[in-house]
């Protein structure tokens, strides 16, 4: 193995969910919760992508970026309803999970792709929203092996 592929498969830092949510329908009101059963295939219970897309099952942001949309756009902070993503972690690097999966909680995920911006975020944080958001939108997993996620739970490569 290279040692750049070696580098790709450390990752000792340990991340931790701030914040979790599912959105029973396609455009309607985010529901946070303590914790989401995360179903192996489908999604997360009470989440509308549930069943419908093997890519894009659970989506995560870093609280990270959520401040650095934040300093973007003049504000003091983003609330993460605004972002309409499922999960918010803090302490690791999202985009290094690439290629390889990852425990969250009881589950494990591995990630599809990047979460990029829809045009919801310009109505949501307002005039540059969208913009801001490009780069920090997180990241799309689909589920591995299913279980519970709760604020609190680490968020460590597998």
């Amino acid at each position: 193995m290279s040692y750049i592929k070696e580098l790709m498969r450390s990752i000792p830092q340990v991340g931790k969910v701030e914040w979790v949510s599912v959105r029973p329908t396609a455009r309607g009101e985010v529901m946070p919760l303590e914790a989401v059963e995360a179903q192996e295939g489908k999604g997360l219970v009470g989440d509308h992508y549930s069943g419908a897309s093997g890519t894009r099952q659970v989506t995560l942001i870093q609280a990270e970026h959520l401040a650095a949309v934040a300093y973007i756009l003049k504000m003091d902070v983003i609330d993460p309803e605004l972002t309409r993503r499922n999960i918010v972690v803090s302490g690791i690097n999202l985009l290094a999970f690439a290629d390889q999966q990852f425990q969250i909680g009881e589950a494990v995920l591995e990630m599809t792709g990047l979460c990029h911006p829809c045009t919801r975020m310009e109505e949501n944080l307002g005039a540059g929203g969208y913009n801001a958001m490009r780069g920090h939108g997180g990241i799309t997993c689909r589920i591995v092996k299913g279980g519970k996620i709760k604020v609190g739970d680490a968020v460590r490569l597998n």
